[in-house]
């Protein structure tokens, strides 16, 4: 099957044409010219942004995704490409209204019409996982208008042979090159396909629209529809309908008088507020999934793949992050041996240089100034230099970050994405690490303390009425007489706590 599946991709690639466009930067030409004769029944006259696009969509899902991915990257696509992918992210070919209907009633066991109260059959947008139709609730269920989600059938048979091929090159990868094992592709195809599954099952979704509508309750930055969730079910689900104007559409927008600097520098802050704050954060931010509000508010869209990140990993993230925008390039380069990215013989000094190198260039210039595509290439080279092993936990969070700076070169090309984030750093470790880190770090661990101070007397005695060999007499000792100190200072610690719990500006 998985041979079938390599000969449809091969297919597809040539017949639209996906060998010219490789070919054709071929110096001598000679390649491109036999590669049409031996080929001569296909049909090339379309433009090659077209015909781009077109294969993206006849091989699926995954290669989708990947198109719009690209559609983000104007930096490092030609204009004609990144404009036709861009159509990828709204605009996939719908699948027919009579599969959308029969997808209904199997989820609920009765027709869409003894469902809603209103349905339009017709989607008001497509993707390539789901397609979304617009429907009203029935008077007695609040009467709410709703936009309905439905999965496209039949995806996990395509989606896993896709899947299987991946994780096949990814091997292939590691087992020929040198560098494959140091990269991890098949942690990284592992990472995307565990997102990619988690798409698949819309009550997931819902529940991710759920939490990050939580985490951005009265925010002033962001809006998150809520779930109606006695009508969701792993194939459809259905959240409250946003109105707002695409954040693609920017010519509208500043008719509508939104200050799209003011968004621009917005959008970095809901990033940094997710990855630092929350650990949980939208993954698939392309500007198909957001929309803006007339009141100058994000609004987010599409919740198939969020990203997560343990407090070990924001720790180390916000120094990195924090220190580059600094320019302490040491530090950089101390948080990356600290953390086990760099293997820990690395020198300091010579990967701090080469750090230095890469990235002071990009600094005090704005988006429009800087070629991302050059400076992730120096950054890998410099990551191969020094063993620095790819974090398949950040692979998500990398993919994000490439979409943000996509959207904020599209509404504001003279922004200066360091400047704008490093104050939002500077108050998140301040918070971490500040003393109002240390007291919120109190707070977390009274229930703990005010749990364990009643049994520490009962512990020492067993300890002490328990037989120890002899050569353990000794250290036992020691034990008791540290458990005794220990204590009396969290009895201290305690009365402490219970003191800055009564100011009242804690």
């Amino acid at each position: 099957m998985r041979l079938f599946r390599l000969l449809k991709i091969a297919a597809v690639a040539s017949r639209f044409g996906l060998d010219e466009m490789v070919l054709e930067h071929e110096p001598s030409g000679r390649l491109a010219r036999l590669a049409n004769v031996l080929q001569f029944w296909r049909d090339l006259s379309a433009p090659r942004a077209e015909r781009l696009r077109l294969a993206l969509e006849a091989l699926g899902p995954i290669f989708v995704k990947f198109g719009q991915v690209l559609s983000t990257r104007r930096d490092l696509l030609p204009p004609d490409l990144a404009d036709e992918l861009a159509k990828l992210q709204d605009r996939v070919p719908p699948f027919d209204s009579a599969l959308a209907l029969r997808e209904i009633e199997k989820a609920y066991g009765r027709p869409a019409s003894e469902v809603f109260a209103e349905f339009n059959p017709v989607p008001e947008a497509s993707a390539s996982i789901a397609q979304v139709h617009f429907a009203r609730l029935k008077e007695e269920d609040g009467g709410h208008p709703v936009a309905v989600k439905i999965l496209r059938p039949n995806m996990r048979p395509v989606i896993e042979h896709d899947l299987a091929l991946m994780d096949n090159f990814a091997l292939l990868l590691e087992t020929l090159w040198s560098e494959g094992k140091r990269l991890k592709p098949r942690e990284v195809v592992a990472e995307f396909a565990k997102y990619l599954r988690d798409e698949l099952d819309l009550m997931r979704e819902a529940a991710n629209a759920s939490q990050l509508r939580r985490n951005f309750a009265d925010s002033r930055l962001l809006i998150v529809p809520e779930v109606y969730w006695d009508w969701c079910r792993s194939t459809v689900m259905v959240m409250e309908r946003m109105q707002g104007t695409p954040i693609s559409q920017t010519e509208r927008l500043r008719a509508e008088g939104i200050n799209l600097k003011k968004l621009s520098a917005a959008g970095v802050e809901i990033f940094f507020t997710q990855v630092f704050r929350d650990g949980f954060f939208h993954a698939d931010m392309h500007p198909g999934n957001i929309f803006v509000a007339p009141d100058g508010r994000y609004i987010a869209l599409d919740f198939g793949i969020v990203g997560t990140l343990t407090d070990s990993d924001k720790n180390y993230l916000a120094q990195n992050f924090l220190a580059f925008f600094r320019r302490d390039y040491k530090r950089v380069a101390e948080a990356h041996i600290e953390s086990g990215w760099a293997p820990p013989e690395t020198r300091v000094d010579e990967f701090e240089a080469s750090i230095r190198a890469v990235c002071e260039p990009i600094f005090d210039r704005p988006l429009k100034d800087i070629s991302f595509g050059k400076l992730l290439l120096r950054l890998f080279q410099t990551s191969r230099r020094f063993n620095v092993e790819i974090q398949p936990q950040l692979v998500m969070l990398q993919k994000t970050l490439l979409n943000i700076e996509g959207l904020g070169r599209q509404l504001d090309p003279e922004l200066d994405l360091w400047k704008t984030a490093k104050p939002f750093l500077e108050r998140w470790m301040s918070e971490q690490i500040g003393w109002r880190g240390l007291i919120r770090g109190f707070k977390q661990e009274i229930p703990q303390l005010a749990r364990s101070l009643p049994h520490l007397p009962r512990l020492a005695h067993q300890a002490l009425n328990r037989p120890a060999a002899p050569d353990l007499q000794p250290q036992l000792e020691r034990l008791i007489a540290a458990q005794n100190r220990q204590t009396i200072w969290l009895a201290v610690i305690a009365a402490l706590l219970a003191a800055l719990l009564a100011l009242p500006f804690i």
